[in-house]
């Protein structure tokens, strides 16, 4: 009953943190909505300086904050969950989770991304690294907390010591490296398979989620989690900053001069995703631990429907997939040229040929984005209250 009390005390804590993940869900629908409708999609990648144009990159640049804020704050959430759970229950909810989101990546949202009946690409992407995460800390749990922030420290800070070893070709060794550190493609049984998302950095965020959760216990001074906030969120921002600026460590994608200085400053920034250098953590966990520290007393009427999509966040992921899919659908069949079969693809749809020449300008990207988000809300509200409502059906806590 004292660790329930504790986490009812909670309460208004956790709400910066859900606002935080509402925030990025929104964000992240922007970039899935690029990818099915924006012309250049189909072209060349938006990171590209020498092609893409600054919106664009700007575009796809803050889309880069979605993928760590949602795995650092599973972490948190899941030492939230350690207040009134055992270690055994808590580590056995983890597996459980992480094996569940396993199966909607490889079957729910492999068909979501494709339409593709007879799953000829596999892709292991956002929630394959979800899972993994997940189901490493499933035994980092039992561990002193002190040790998971040392594993997850190292992970962050050391795995760019690995970026010099590469493996190539179609065989066992470089599938396993992929897994580890390299993102690729490889061929099995007639079927692609995209390794989009090395999982070992990302085991190191989610373990220094895991860690941020002990802030916000009732015991701990609301002013005191606010400085550490500020302190932890500078100083990544300024190491990113040193580093960054140097060319000294912590991402193989080094900057330089371009033709302009807006160029200049956006090779600044154009920091490494696959898989996420030390810099592209430190420029997106950075700021997401100052926006922690601002909004713990927001409480407006924006902040209460950015929320609702911070409390569902898988349900919204996994529809949010299919109905922005399927506007590409309907938008395929209305232009001449095309037709809605083209969105039934064997390969992901990033290095789909037939797709050349097709899609939008930004302006409606934009416009499309906001459609797919203010749509979704009615759906992501009802879920959410349902959640709340029944908080007693177990099966919730998975979706």
């Amino acid at each position: 009953m004292e660790k329930l009390a504790t986490l009812s005390g909670n309460a208004a804590r956790i709400q910066s943190i859900d606002l935080l993940r509402g925030v990025v869900m929104i964000i992240m629908a922007l970039d899935h909505v690029r990818d099915y409708f924006h012309a250049s999609a189909f072209l060349y990648d938006p990171t590209d300086l020498s092609q893409a144009s600054a919106p664009i990159f700007l575009t796809r640049w803050i889309t880069h904050y979605c993928a760590p804020v949602f795995v650092f704050l599973a972490g948190t959430s899941a030492y939230m969950m350690s207040l009134r759970k055992s270690k055994k229950e808590l580590s056995l909810f983890l597996l459980k989770r992480g094996l569940w989101l396993l199966f909607l990546e490889l079957v729910v949202l492999n068909f979501g991304w494709s339409f593709d009946i007879r799953f000829h690409s596999i892709l292991l992407v956002t929630i394959w690294m979800f899972a993994v995460s997940m189901i490493v800390l499933a035994a980092l749990v039992h561990l002193r907390l002190q040790a998971i922030l040392i594993i997850g420290l190292v992970l962050v800070f050391g795995h760019n010591l690995l970026d010099p070893i590469t493996f190539q070709g179609n065989n066992l060794p470089a599938f396993i490296w992929a897994l580890v550190h390299q993102q690729a493609g490889f061929t099995y049984g007639g079927k692609g398979i995209l390794v989009g998302y090395p999982v070992v950095p990302w085991m190191g965020i989610i373990a220094l989620g895991y860690c941020l959760g002990s802030l916000y216990t009732s015991e701990f001074d609301p002013a005191k989690r606010k400085k550490m906030l500020l302190w932890m969120g500078s100083a990544a921002i300024l190491l990113f900053l040193v580093l960054r600026a140097t060319n000294f460590y912590g991402d193989s994608a080094l900057w330089s001069s371009k033709s302009s200085p807006l160029f200049t400053f956006l090779s600044f920034l154009n920091v490494t995703k696959y898989p996420p250098s030390l810099l592209y953590i430190l420029v997106t966990l950075g700021p997401a631990l100052l926006f922690l520290a601002f909004t713990e007393k927001v409480n407006n009427k924006v902040g209460d429907v950015i929320l609702v999509y911070g409390r569902v966040p898988l349900f919204y992921y996994v529809i949010h997939i299919y109905f922005i899919h399927l506007l590409a659908v309907f938008a395929a069949g209305l232009l001449p040229g095309y037709s809605w079969s083209v969105m039934i693809m064997e390969q992901p749809i990033w290095f789909t040929t037939e797709l050349k020449g097709f899609g939008f300008p930004l302006v409606v990207v934009y416009l499309v984005w906001i459609g797919v988000v203010v749509a979704l809300y009615p759906l992501c509200r009802w879920y959410d209250r349902y959640k709340q409502n029944n908080k007693r059906k177990w099966w919730l806590s998975y979706l």
